[in-house]
C-alpha cells in the first residue's frame, strides 16, 4: 500500500477525529468492568449481580447505536458526534455526585451506552473519505479507539485505590472528553459524499437483505466478544485467580491490548487477502483459545491464550468492517449502527453467559466452552455463504471487491 496515496485519499483530520472520539467514548463505556470489582465493597453483589453492571452499558450502547446512526445520515457523523459527546457527561456528572444506591448503578451503566454507541458515528466519518481500497486501513485505524479499553482498565482501580474512592474516576474522565469534543469540534469535518437522510423505508430495505443478518451475526462474535471479555475479564481473575482490584485489571489490561492495537492490522490484511478468508482463519483462532482457557489452567498460561484469543476477536472487527462498507456503500451509516448494535448485543450477553453459569454451576468452564462453540458456528456460516455472496456482489458490479475476496473452496 503506498501510503502517500491513502493520505491523500480521504481526510486526515476526521480519521484522527474520529479516532479520539471513539476511544474516549470507549473508555468511558467500559468504567464499570475494572470498577465493579471496587464497587462491591460498597454495594456487595453475586457473580449474576456483577454480570448484570457491567453488561448493561453494552445493552445500551447496542440500542442508542441504532439512534446515532440515523443521526448520523440525517444530520451529518460531526454534529451526531458533539451531541453523543455531550450527552455522555450526563451518567458521568451522576456516578461522581448521586449514586446512592445499586439501582442508582444500574441507571448509569445503563446511560453509559451514549459512549459506546460513538461506534455509529466515528466509523461512517472516517469510512466517507475513503475509497474502497482504502477501507479496511481507514475503518481500523477509526475503530482501533477501541484502545481506550486499555486507559480504563490500566488506570481506573488505581484513581479509585489512590484518589478517594471509585465515584472519583467518573468526575475525571469529564475531562478528557471534554478536550476530545473541542478538538472534534475543529477538525471532523462531514465528508462531501454524506448520502442524503434516510426513511423508514430505508430501515425495512436494509433489514430485509440477509447479508444484514448475517453480518451482524459475525459482528455480534468479533466485537461482541471483544467488548465483552473487556468489561468481564477484571471479575473473572479476581474470582477465578484470587487477584486484587488493580492487579486483576492489569490482567485484563494484557489480554485488551491484543483486541485494541490488532483491529487495524486485521482491516489491513483484509483489504490484501480478503475479509472472508481473514474471518474464518481468526474465528478458528478464536474457536482454539476459548476452548483451552475452558480447562483454567495456570495464571500465565490463561494469560496467553485470552490474549491470543482477544488479538483474534480485535482483527476479527477490523475484518467484518472491510466487507461491510464494500457491501453497502450507500447505507453505511444505516448498516453501522444496526451491525454495531448487533456487536453490543453479543457483548451484552457475554458476561451473562460466564456470570450466570458460575453462579449456577459454580465454574467458569461451561461458559467459555459455549463461546468457543459459536466462534465455530461462525466458520460453518462464513463456509456456506461465501459462494453466494461472490455471486451476488458480482451481480452489483464489485468486480474488484470479489478479486479481493476470492476463497479457495
Amino acid at each position: 500500500m503506498d501510503q502517500k496515496s491513502f493520505l491523500k485519499s480521504g481526510h486526515t483530520p476526521s480519521l484522527f477525529s474520529s479516532f479520539l472520539y471513539f476511544d474516549v467514548s470507549f473508555m468511558i463505556w467500559v468504567l464499570l468492568g475494572p470498577l465493579v470489582v471496587v464497587i462491591m465493597a460498597d454495594y456487595p453483589m453475586n457473580a449474576a449481580q456483577a454480570a448484570n453492571l457491567v453488561a448493561l452499558p453494552i445493552l445500551g450502547g447496542s440500542i442508542l447505536r441504532l439512534i446515532l446512526g440515523f443521526l448520523t445520515d440525517y444530520i451529518g457523523p460531526k454534529r451526531t458526534g458533539q451531541l453523543g459527546m455531550l450527552i455522555t457527561m450526563v451518567p458521568l456528572i451522576w456516578g461522581w455526585q448521586f449514586i446512592g444506591s445499586l439501582s442508582d448503578l444500574y441507571i448509569v451503566a445503563l446511560l453509559l451506552g451514549v459512549a459506546g454507541a460513538s461506534f455509529a458515528v466515528a466509523l461512517p466519518l472516517a469510512s466517507r473519505w475513503y475509497p474502497p481500497q482504502y477501507q479496511g486501513l481507514a475503518m481500523g485505524i477509526a475503530g482501533a479507539g477501541n484502545s481506550g479499553t486499555v486507559l480504563t482498565t490500566l488506570f481506573a482501580n488505581r484513581i479509585a485505590q489512590h484518589f478517594g474512592g471509585w465515584e472519583v474516576v467518573f468526575g475525571l474522565a469529564l475531562i478528557p472528553i471534554t478536550l476530545v469534543f473541542i478538538i472534534f469540534s475543529i477538525f471532523a469535518k462531514d465528508s462531501p459524499n454524506q448520502p442524503g437522510p434516510k426513511k423508514l423505508a430505508d430501515y425495512t430495505s436494509v433489514l430485509k437483505q440477509k447479508d444484514t443478518w448475517l453480518f451482524c451475526i459475525l459482528y455480534a462474535v468479533t466485537f461482541g466478544g471483544f467488548v465483552g471479555m473487556a468489561n468481564y475479564l477484571t471479575i473473572f481473575f479476581n474470582t477465578q485467580y484470587g487477584l486484587s482490584a488493580v492487579r486483576a485489571a492489569d490482567f485484563t489490561t494484557i489480554c485488551v491490548i491484543a483486541g485494541s492495537f490488532f483491529r487495524p492490522v486485521g482491516g489491513w490484511l483484509a483489504d490484501r487477502i480478503g475479509g472472508i478468508r481473514m474471518l474464518m482463519v481468526l474465528y478458528g483462532g478464536v474457536a482454539l483459545m476459548l476452548a483451552a482457557v475452558s480447562s483454567l489452567p495456570p495464571l500465565a498460561v490463561i494469560t496467553a491464550l485470552l490474549f491470543v484469543g482477544m488479538m483474534c476477536l480485535g482483527m476479527g472487527n477490523g475484518a467484518v468492517f472491510q466487507l461491510v462498507p464494500q457491501r453497502f456503500q450507500n447505507e453505511i451509516g444505516l448498516v453501522t449502527g444496526i451491525v454495531g448494535a448487533a456487536g453490543g448485543l453479543g457483548g451484552f450477553f457475554l458476561p451473562k453467559i460466564l456470570g450466570n453459569l458460575k453462579q449456577t454451576t459454580g465454574s467458569y468452564t461451561p461458559g467459555f466452552l459455549i463461546l468457543s462453540a459459536i466462534a465455530v458456528a461462525c466458520i460453518l456460516l462464513i463456509f456456506v455463504v461465501q459462494k453466494q455472496w461472490k455471486q451476488t456482489w458480482v451481480g452489483q458490479g464489485g468486480k474488484a471487491l470479489i478479486d479481493q475476496q476470492t476463497v479457495a473452496s
